[in-house]
């Protein structure tokens, strides 16, 4: 069992779980995309794709008059909930493991939710040997 776990610390760069948090505010979307539930369940599913994720499911709910739709990915979660009537909405993008880029993901919701203006935020969300 130690030989295993001294091999898994040395392929993780002595991380026992990697976890990376991408997340943030954006402002000034397109209204319509931010009021449209299957739209928004299309770039959730587009932003797995291209982050490289393995999309396990998605939910989404309208709250009139704005939309929450989460991503269940293996590597762990995507997220967008909006409020169209002030053009805002936030994102996460959680993964955990090396697989995929979860700001390939974020940029791209970013672009298509029309963003004029946007926050990013990284975390690093691992667990060190040590």
């Amino acid at each position: 069992m130690e030989r295993i776990l001294e091999l898994k610390r040395r392929k993780t760069g002595g991380n026992k779980v990697i976890g990376k948090h991408v997340y943030g505010e954006l402002y000034g979307c397109n209204i319509e995309v931010l009021s449209n539930i299957d739209t928004l369940t299309d770039i959730v599913r587009e932003a797995a794709r291209i982050g490289g994720f393995t999309l396990l499911d998605i939910k989404a709910w309208k709250i009139d008059p704005g939309v929450s739709v989460v991503g269940i990915v293996l590597e762990s979660h995507i997220a967008i909930h909006t409020w169209p009537e002030y053009a805002f909405a936030t994102v996460d993008v959680y993964t955990c493991g090396e697989k995929g880029d979860p700001v390939v993901s974020y940029k791209f919701i970013v672009e298509k939710l029309g963003a004029k203006k946007y926050s990013i935020k990284i975390s690093d969300r691992s667990y060190n040997w040590e």
